[in-house]
């Protein structure tokens, strides 16, 4: 049964209670329940396998949920989808355009397919659009000769082609060199400081951490997180690492301290501090007392990528 419109919260973005959904016997979308705050930059995670592009095709409606609900700005869906989807932009499995069309005349029979666009303002949508993305130079050249990036943003400045409080993006820096991910990373904060949610999926954990104010994990159709990244990193509890000649004895040592401590990249012991927590200095006197040569010690929080882990007991797919 889905909640009345006066009990509906007005400060999410998407909401979901129970949504799922299944493929036979096969349960894609296992019953989550999901909090997308407004003006937010939200982080959707996993690995592959995990739900992520079935659920973002439930958000937009382009599969039917099997059960659960599904609110997009406040208002309940599918039933009200002719009213909520027009304030809703997205760019899903990368863009496609006409190569041998610039990029105005690409975004002009974009908007022609659009029922809701009036012909009469075309031309200043189009050209507002790529001003947004920071296309209008290039405007006028052939889409063959854009990069990457440069299509990637004019994917976006499609999305935007009619003012959206929403924007959904499936891997919108996939593929990307560096210049042209710092292009779509600076655009999503740009649209975030304007007022629109962006919702992003992505397997890039380094980009996540730098747009996103707030994540959701998901794991096998279920999702095991969410909330703001500063939520996200302290659930996974405080860690220690350890430099030191001696690895073997001080990972002992760690562990005898109810640290469970595994070798970083860079030849340093990392490892979760327990819950009672020994004091720091503490587990610098046992590893001293223990003939440790401790070269460095710090206290820190947990990353993004070692509360995934920890959550979803993998790393990141790049071919995802």
């Amino acid at each position: 049964m889905s909640a009345p419109a006066a009990a509906i919260g007005t400060d999410e973005a998407i909401g979901t209670d129970g949504l799922s959904k299944r493929f036979g016997s096969r349960t894609v979308v296992d019953s989550i329940d999901l909090r997308v705050p407004q003006g937010s930059v939200f982080g959707f995670l996993g690995p592959n396998g995990s739900g992520k592009t079935t659920t973002i095709r439930m958000l937009l409606g382009l599969v039917a949920a099997s059960a659960g609900e599904l609110r997009l700005l406040g208002r309940p869906m599918p039933g009200s989808g002719s009213s909520v989807l027009p304030r809703v932009g997205a760019l899903v499995e990368g863009p496609a355009f006409a190569p041998y069309l610039s990029g105005t005349a690409n975004l002009m029979r974009r908007d022609s397919a659009d029922r809701y666009a009036s012909p009469a303002t075309r031309k200043e949508r189009v050209a507002k659009a790529l001003d947004r993305v920071g296309l209008s130079h290039a405007a006028d050249r052939r889409v063959k000769a854009y990069s990457l990036g440069m299509k990637q943003r004019l994917g976006i400045a499609g999305a935007l082609l009619t003012e959206r409080d929403l924007l959904v993006l499936d891997e919108p820096t996939n593929g990307l060199d560096p210049q042209g991910t710092r292009e779509v990373r600076t655009l999503i904060r740009s649209l975030a400081e304007g007022g629109t949610t962006v919702f992003v999926s992505s397997h890039l954990l380094a980009e996540i951490e730098q747009i996103c104010s707030h994540a959701a994990i998901m794991r096998t159709g279920r999702l095991v997180a969410q909330g703001s990244l500063d939520e996200l990193r302290a659930a996974g509890g405080p860690r220690v690492r350890v430099a030191t000649p001696d690895a073997g004895l001080a990972a002992q040592v760690l562990a005898r301290l109810g640290i469970g401590p595994e070798v970083t990249d860079d030849g340093t012991l990392d490892g979760v501090l327990p819950d009672p927590a020994p004091a720091p200095e503490d587990v610098v006197g046992a590893l001293v007392a223990a003939g440790v040569r401790v070269r460095g010690f710090a206290v820190h929080a947990s990353t993004l990528e070692e509360r995934f882990v920890a959550l979803t007991g993998e790393g990141f797919d790049v071919e995802q």
